[in-house]
C-alpha cells in the first residue's frame, strides 16, 4: 500500500487548468504543463490498494492501477511506466480522452471523492516519455505471417502493435490522409495535441508495423483481393455513421454532422488550411447532442469566434450525484461540466428539434424546438412550449449508426452483420470469413476508447491463435462484456 492514510490525510486535487481567456486565444491542451507532477505522487497515495479492487473492474483493460498508484506514490517512475503499458498500449490516450469508469467504480468513491486515476496515469506516461522510458519493443524473430489492418484508431493501433510485437509482419490500412482514425480528426487539439499520436507512429514503425494512408478498402482496394493477400485481416473502420436528423429544413446549407465540421478544424491545426471551410466565426451556432462529441463542438466552435453557443439534449439533465439506481461500482450518468462548458456555452435539455428555417439563399437561420418529455417510457412534446433559436451553424453530434457500408467493404467480404447492425464475430473476434476478425466500434457500436484498445487487444489475440494454434497475448474482454451499469 502507498501511503496508509492518504485517503484519510490528503483531499483530491486534480490538474489544473488555464484561464479560459487564454485558452480560447489557441489550439494547446486546456491543462497548465506540469501542474500535475508536484501532487500527483501524494494523489497516488490516496490509493487504498483494496482486497478487491473494483478499478479493475471498472476498467476493461484490468489497468494494474494500485500497483502503478503505489510506484507512483514512490516516485519509482520507471516501475510506474512498466506496469501501465502491462495492460494498455496507449496509456496517453486514455489518460487524456477516457471518462475513466475505473474511478466510478474506485472504493473509496463511496463515500469520499475517488481517486485521480486518469490525472495518475498521464502523469506517468508522459513523465516515462520525457525521461526515454518508452522505447520501440520490436519481436526477437518474424513469424513469417501477414496480417492486413483496417483503420488506424484506437482498436487497430492496439491490435496491429500487439501483432507486430508476436512477430507477425502488420500493415495498417487509413482511408484518411494520416494515421489515427477518430484520435487524429475527431478529437480536437485543445483535448489531445497530436503530438502524443505521432510518437506512437513512430515507436510502431520502428518496431515493424507498416502504414498505408488514403487507402479505402472496399473502394481503392477490393476488400475480397486483400483477403487473398494477407493471411488474417482485422477490420477495426470504427462505427462511423453519423446518426442524421431527418427533419424539415435539414438539406438547407450550415447544417453538417459533427465529423464533417470538426475535422476541418484539426487540419488547420495541421497545417492544411489557413482557415477551416466551415467555420463558426461570427455565426450563432447550435449543436445538437448533448455528449462528448457535442462539447468537442462547442470547444471548437468558441475558439473560432462563435457570437453564440447553444447545446440541445433531448434527455433530462443528469444529476449531479448518483441516483439510489445507479449505485457504486456502476458508471453513473452524472451531470458533468467540461472544459468546452467552461468556456461558454447554453445547455438545454429535454427538447426536440421541429425544423430548420432558411434564407433566400438557402441557408440556415434559425431552429424551432419544443420541450419534451417522458411519459409511460414514451417521448411526448409538451404544448405551448416552442421557442426559436438564431443558428447560422448547426452541428449534428448524435451518436453513430454502425460502420460505413457505402464503400463495399461489408459485401465484398461477405460478412454477416449482427442485429444492430454490427459486424458479427464470435469468442475470438473471428467473423463468419475465415480469417477476417473485427475489433472496435465496427464489432461493438459506438463505445469508449478504452474499450477499443481492449477489443484490439483481445482481437489481436484471436489473430495470433489462428495463424500459430496458439497465443500468449492477453484478451481483457470477450466480444459480449459490457460496461458496468443497470
Amino acid at each position: 500500500m502507498a501511503d496508509p492514510k492518504g485517503f484519510l490525510t490528503t483531499g483530491r486535487e486534480v490538474a489544473e487548468t488555464r484561464p479560459v481567456g487564454e485558452r480560447l486565444k489557441d489550439w494547446n491542451e486546456v491543462y497548465v504543463p506540469g501542474s500535475l507532477l508536484p501532487i500527483i505522487s501524494k494523489q497516488a497515495g490516496r490509493c487504498m490498494d483494496c482486497g478487491i479492487p473494483f478499478c479493475h473492474n471498472g476498467c476493461p483493460l484490468g489497468n494494474l492501477i494500485p500497483e502503478w498508484n503505489d510506484y507512483a506514490y514512490r516516485e519509482d517512475w520507471a516501475a510506474a511506466s512498466e506496469r501501465l503499458h502491462a495492460t494498455n498500449n496507449f496509456p496517453e490516450f486514455t489518460g487524456r480522452l477516457c471518462p475513466a469508469p475505473c474511478e466510478s467504480a474506485c472504493v473509496l468513491g463511496i463515500n469520499q471523492p475517488a481517486v485521480t486515476i486518469k490525472n495518475v496515469e498521464v502523469s506517468i506516461i508522459d513523465r516515462a516519455w520525457d525521461s526515454g522510458d518508452v522505447t520501440p519493443r520490436p519481436p526477437e524473430r518474424l513469424s513469417g505471417k501477414t496480417v492486413a489492418v483496417i483503420g488506424s484508431g484506437p482498436a487497430g493501433l492496439a491490435a496491429a502493435q500487439q501483432l507486430t510485437r508476436a512477430g507477425h509482419t502488420v500493415a495498417v490500412y487509413e482511408r484518411a490522409d494520416r494515421i489515427g482514425g477518430l484520435l487524429r480528426y475527431g478529437i480536437p487539439e485543445f483535448k489531445m495535441e497530436k503530438v502524443h499520436i505521432n510518437r506512437r507512429i513512430e515507436q510502431m514503425r520502428a518496431e515493424g508495423t507498416k502504414f498505408r494512408t488514403e487507402v479505402e478498402i472496399g473502394r481503392d482496394i477490393d476488400a475480397a483481393k486483400l483477403r487473398r493477400r494477407y493471411d488474417a485481416v482485422v477490420i477495426a473502420a470504427g462505427a462511423t455513421v453519423s446518426r442524421d436528423l431527418p427533419v424539415p429544413g435539414r438539406e438547407l446549407k450550415g447544417i453538417h454532422f459533427a465529423m464533417e465540421y470538426l475535422p476541418l478544424a484539426n487540419k488547420v491545426c495541421e497545417g492544411d488550411f489557413i482557415a477551416p471551410p466551415i467555420t463558426a466565426e461570427g455565426k450563432h451556432v447550435v449543436v445538437i447532442g448533448g455528449g462528448d462529441t457535442g462539447a468537442d463542438c462547442v470547444g471548437t466552435a468558441n475558439r473560432q469566434g462563435a457570437l453564440s453557443v447553444t447545446q440541445l439534449e433531448i434527455m433530462p439533465r443528469p444529476g449531479d450525484e448518483r441516483s439510489a439506481g445507479q449505485p457504486w461500482p456502476t458508471f453513473p450518468m452524472l451531470y458533468k461540466v467540461t472544459s468546452a462548458h467552461e468556456e461558454g456555452a447554453e445547455r438545454v435539455y429535454s427538447v426536440s428539434t421541429t425544423h430548420f428555417e432558411g434564407d433566400e439563399d438557402g441557408r440556415v437561420q434559425a431552429l424551432h424546438l419544443i420541450e419534451v418529455e417522458f411519459r409511460d417510457g414514451k417521448l411526448e412534446r409538451k404544448a405551448g412550449t416552442e421557442r426559436v433559436l438564431p443558428a447560422q451553424l448547426v452541428t449534428l453530434a448524435m451518436g453513430f449508426t454502425g460502420t460505413d457500408r457505402a464503400n463495399g467493404l461489408v459485401e465484398q467480404f461477405g460478412l454477416e452483420l449482427d442485429e444492430r447492425g454490427n459486424v458479427a464475430r464470435d469468442a475470438e473476434f473471428a467473423t463468419n470469413v475465415d480469417g477476417v476478425y473485427v475489433a472496435g466500434d465496427a464489432g461493438r457500436g459506438q463505445s469508449l476508447i478504452v474499450w477499443a484498445i481492449a477489443e484490439g487487444r483481445s482481437a489481436a489475440r484471436g489473430v495470433d491463435r489462428y495463424l500459430t494454434g496458439a497465443s500468449e497475448l492477453p484478451a481483457p474482454i470477450r466480444p459480449t462484456d459490457r460496461a458496468l451499469t443497470v
